[in-house]
This record gives structure tokens, sequence and C-alpha cells, in this order.
């Protein structure tokens, strides 16, 4: 199945781009995307373990399954002051 991850701040900046396709076995989870995420762009390995993860714009755990073209959304934590 595909799903489109969306990347944001520094997450974007280290994968040079703000979207990316990824094909994953059906019936895969949130965790097992991300696990995926970090063999295919390990340019984002260091930003992983801080994300939250948003599948079709509602907060999301890690064991959520995930459907065919599916939006994953995956927020770094923000920083401020």
């Amino acid at each position: 199945m595909k799903v489109t991850v969306l990347l944001f701040a520094s997450l974007r900046e280290a994968a040079g781009m703000p979207t990316v396709e990824v094909d994953i076995a059906d019936g895969a989870t949130a965790a097992e995307l991300i696990a995926s995420l970090r063999a295919s762009h390990p340019g984002l390995t260091a930003h992983l373990p801080y994300v939250k993860v948003a599948v079709n714009r509602e907060f999301a755990a890690a064991e959520t399954a995930l459907h065919d073209g599916d939006e994953v959304a995956l927020i770094p934590p923000v920083g401020g002051g």
C-alpha cells in the first residue's frame, strides 16, 4: 500500500523535501512506517524518536494501523520561550 508522509520543520530540512511517498506492507502500523523511514531516509533517523504522528489529521499512537492512501504527518517537537 502507499501512504503520503508530510514532513515539517527540521524533518523537511533533513529530507530535503516536504513529502515522501512510502510503499509499505498492508496493515502496517505507524511505528512500522517510522522504521521504514529510518532505513530509506537515514537523514531523518536522529529526529524520528521525538516526532508526534498524525494520521489523516488526527494524532495517532504508534500502534495505529495504516491504510492505503493515508496521509501521515510527522511533527517534530516545537521549542519556544
